[in-house]
């Protein structure tokens, strides 16, 4: 297994490249890492400080560490911090990002890489986000006994860890110090290969971040003029299938704006938007002159990244795209911390949150373009039911908070850093 796994990451850097060709995306991971280390060691020489580092693999995965990470920010002032990425979503959204003192693209994974990063970074503990179990720099971390911590873990049954031919990848989790996981189940499967000590039921530490966001809100003017006191439908991170549904209802109720966030903003994808949505426009178009923006305007793309999370604040109801697709929905817990009610596509189930809301009585989970327009036409139109759905969404949410105090209690009890 280790031999292919050689292969693996022999071949990845090149397909990366071959892919930049035609793929930004694949284009920003091949050249975020050239001459890597270089940019490393020079941002480094001068630190002074221990350090701690924390790794993501995305956005979403940021997103969830984030509070773990200012926790220990405020708790150990002491310490650098240093963040890394694999993705280019999540390292190009927050590369300047303040919380940290370091940022960068993880260098890709091999015994020679690993053992260079370490040696120049130095860590005091590393804290890997979710997922990301990377072979060479886990057995070196645990060469090199440092503390290593899997936070808002979460595992299936169906993962090469627990199948008998895993052998390879169980190993990997021998590497760990503490795991932090989400649910029961993960913590059972791991006790089911032997993993017995050191996994805490953690929960999610996503919702703590949803929490904090929600509660540093500043109004958005562009978003309150249009709104104006209108039903409103906020979709976000939608893909084709998702607008396809929702541009279906928008063609019969132009008395309902409709604020679309799409998941890609590339110019392609955003010109199919303005094609499936009759009377809409470019957020980026109506900011320029809102005030005297057309009465027909009923439809908002919007074509920027970060505003999302503030734009459910406006939502009557809301909807969060993916769950027509094989991967499944996006983060809906974006929208429940602000009391709305929450929709999304029949993919949901690998996402506890999403399960955990529809048990909630907080999210519905809609089959196609008809079942769309009935549940959507009901909610709008019975104010009692979709406070009572909104009420449930949110309660949710707040009645799973304190997931990232957990893992820093863990971290001082341990006494794996000095104050």
């Amino acid at each position: 297994m280790l031999f292919l796994y050689r292969i693996f990451i022999g071949i990845y850097p090149i397909a990366a490249w071959i892919l930049g060709f035609v793929n930004p995306k694949a284009k920003q991971w091949h050249r975020g890492r050239k001459e890597i280390f270089k940019q490393i060691a020079a941002r480094l020489a001068a630190n002074t400080k221990p350090i701690i580092w924390m790794h993501c693999a995305s956005l979403g995965e940021f997103e969830q560490g984030r509070p773990v990470l200012e926790g220990l920010q405020k708790q150990y002032p002491n310490y650098s911090i240093l963040l890394t990425f694999f993705s280019p979503s999540g390292y190009e959204v927050h590369k300047n990002y303040a919380g940290a003192d370091y940022i960068f693209y993880l260098p890709m994974d091999s015994a020679g890489n690993a053992r260079k990063f370490l040696n120049i970074t130095k860590p005091s503990i590393a804290i890997f986000v979710k997922y990301e179990f990377w072979h060479y720099y886990l057995t070196q971390l645990k060469k090199l006994h440092t503390p290593t911590i899997l936070i808002a873990g979460i595992f299936r049954k169906d993962q090469l860890f627990f199948k008998w031919y895993g052998g390879f990848h169980k190993k990997l989790l021998s590497c760990f110090t503490a795991f932090f996981v989400q649910d029961k189940s993960s913590a059972s499967l791991l006790q089911s290969i032997g993993i017995n000590n050191e996994v805490y039921l953690g929960g999610d530490t996503r919702f703590d971040r949803v929490i904090e966001i929600a509660a540093a809100f500043t109004p958005i003017d562009p978003i309150a003029h249009f709104c104006n006191n209108s039903l409103v439908l906020v979709a976000g991170s939608t893909w084709f299938q998702d607008d396809e549904t929702i541009a279906h209802f928008e063609k019969t109720n132009p008395n309902i704006k409709f604020i679309i966030a799409p998941h890609d903003i590339t110019n392609q994808r955003l010109q199919n938007c303005l094609s499936l949505y009759k009377n809409a426009v470019l957020y980026s178009d109506y900011v320029k002159g809102f005030n005297t923006a057309p009465q027909n305007v009923n439809s908002l793309i919007i074509d920027n990244v970060g505003m999302l999370s503030k734009l459910y604040h406006y939502a009557t109801i809301t909807f969060i795209g993916g769950g027509f697709g094989a991967d499944g929905i996006h983060n809906c817990l974006e929208a429940a911390v602000h009391y709305k009610p929450v929709l999304f596509g029949p993919v949901y189930d690998k996402y506890l949150e999403a399960s955990g809301l529809v048990d909630a009585g907080g999210a519905i989970s809609i089959q196609d373009v008809l079942d769309f327009e009935r549940v959507a036409n009901q909610l709008f139109s019975n104010e009692s039911d979709r406070k009572k759905m909104g009420q449930f969404a949110g309660d949710f949410v707040h009645a799973h908070k304190g997931a990232s105090k957990k893992i820093i209690h863990y971290i001082q009890e341990k006494r794996l850093l000095t104050s």
